[in-house]
């Protein structure tokens, strides 16, 4: 089991017990009571793209929008009120926004309206 150390800069990182170990608080990455560290969105071309994607997915199409240049918590916001406005479900996987269905003209003219640059990729 994985021991707490007094010295600050002395902190354990990894247990072959729990794997990863936050510096902070010496719990298990995946217990930690410090919270997630915020990730910065990727950087992008400044280009919000649509696309339209059935793989993997028994022939059902999601519509895809990358390159939003929002953090995680910006996506989310952004995913609910898109969800909204076409009336269907979704999700924010890795920087990409899904919303179940073929809803690329009601997202492009969103998009629009909120200032995005927005073009249509593939098929």
């Amino acid at each position: 089991m994985a021991l707490k150390t007094q010295d600050k800069n002395s902190g354990l990182v990894y247990s072959s017990e729990f794997g990863r170990m936050c510096p902070q608080c010496n719990n298990p990455a995946p217990s930690c009571r410090c919270g997630k560290p915020r990730t910065a969105a990727p950087k992008k071309d400044g280009i919000v793209r649509l696309m339209r994607e059935t793989k993997g997915r028994n022939g059902k199409g999601v519509t895809l929008i990358t390159g939003l240049p929002l953090d995680e918590d910006g996506m989310k916001e952004l995913a609910k009120s898109l969800k909204q406005k076409c009336g269907t479900g979704g999700s924010v996987k890795d920087h990409v926004i899904e919303i179940q269905g073929d809803h690329r003209e009601t997202l492009e003219r969103e998009l629009r309206g909120l200032g995005y640059t927005v073009k249509r990729a593939g098929g």
